[in-house]
């Protein structure tokens, strides 16, 4: 701080004293360029060179859908209650060990009409269930 002489008039004193500011300022500086080294090393390796792989559209997801209705349908096909809908996902299962399936559920379905159809999902064996959306 800096002080000013006492004098005989007591007016206040109108300097700014920018001396720590400027070594708070030097301080960071010197903290940004001590850091900012070690943020950009990177390992350097050389990656082995493979064959571009595609992949299996054959395989497609099982489309398992269920309207507002509850009415539920595997592939656009109607399933008429929870057990032909686990037949038919361990029939799904056995073709393919890494089926998927993506969930059409409308937003006006009842909440548990949609956790008893994963749950059978879940019974089924099939470990990838998919949430299918819409961006608004």
């Amino acid at each position: 701080m800096a002080f000013k002489p006492q004098s005989d008039d007591e007016s206040a004193m109108s300097e700014i004293n920018v001396t720590p500011l400027v070594d708070v300022m030097l301080v960071l500086v010197i903290i940004l360029l001590v850091t900012a080294p070690l943020l950009t090393q990177s390992v350097h390796v050389t990656l082995p060179k493979t064959v571009e792989t595609t992949a299996d559209i054959n395989v497609q997801p099982l489309q398992l859908g269920i309207d507002a209705q509850g009415a539920i349908t595997i592939n656009k096909s109607p399933i008429t209650d929870l057990t032909a809908l686990e037949l038919a996902l361990k029939a799904e299962l056995m073709k393919n060990p890494e089926i998927g399936v993506h969930l059409y559920a409308d937003q006006a379905v009842v909440y548990a009409k949609l956790a008893e159809v994963m749950a059978v999902v879940q019974h089924a064996g099939i470990a990838k269930l998919a949430f299918v959306t819409v961006e608004k």
